[in-house]
């Protein structure tokens, strides 16, 4: 199982597959793209030393892009569809406050409510379509988004190419990895639900 994982990343069908799922679990929360992303880049720590760093770049470029698209088509729906997403908002506490905390966050200049979202689960959901439907400028909310993909897929890729370096291409360094994005997920959703310290 573990070598059809390994011959999808060895070619060029395993960055549509990783854009792909990484553009739709901005939508589809329960998409594994964190696991398949992991899986890849474990995989291309087993390849030559000259096909494996451009290849693991390549992945880097092609999760992050994704990341950032998926945020951007859920940021313009949201956008459009205004009213009916304030209702839906207004009917969940969570949402509503983690729809409060972004706007005053984007409203200070400050993106690392974003940053951290896109760890958390279901967090760049809340994140793209609460942005999207309070209006905020582009230009306050997609640079965010650019850096918060950019880490996450930096990170996940990272864990599991130095996973399979340290353990070997196998299902124990993805599972070790996958651990330790989860953890990461955990401690920024826990980091998301602290109270916003108040004005003084």
């Amino acid at each position: 199982m573990f070598e059809s994982v390994g011959s999808l990343a060895g070619s060029a069908w395993i960055y549509p597959v990783v854009a792909t799922s990484v553009l739709l679990d901005v939508f589809l929360p329960l998409l594994p793209s964190g696991v398949l992303v992991i899986a890849a880049a474990t995989a291309a720590a087993a390849g030559s030393a000259v096909t494996r760093v451009p290849d693991v770049l390549w992945l880097v470029a092609c999760a992050a892009t994704a990341s950032v698209l998926g945020d951007l088509v859920a940021y313009r729906l949201a956008w459009r569809g205004g009213a009916r997403l304030d209702r839906a908002i207004a009917r969940s506490r969570r949402l509503t406050r983690a729809h409060e905390r972004l706007g005053a966050a984007l409203a200070r200049g400050g993106g690392a409510l974003v940053i951290l979202a896109r760890f958390a689960p279901a967090g760049r959901s809340v994140v793209s379509l609460g942005a999207g439907a309070a209006r905020r400028r582009a230009r306050d909310f997609l640079p965010w988004s650019a850096l918060a993909g950019l880490t996450w897929a930096g990170y996940s890729v990272a864990l599991g190419y130095f996973g399979g370096q340290w353990l070997g291409a196998t299902w124990l360094a993805t599972g070790v990895s996958v651990t330790a994005l989860f953890a990461a997920g955990a401690g920024a959703a826990y980091l998301m639900r602290r109270p916003a310290p108040r004005d003084r």
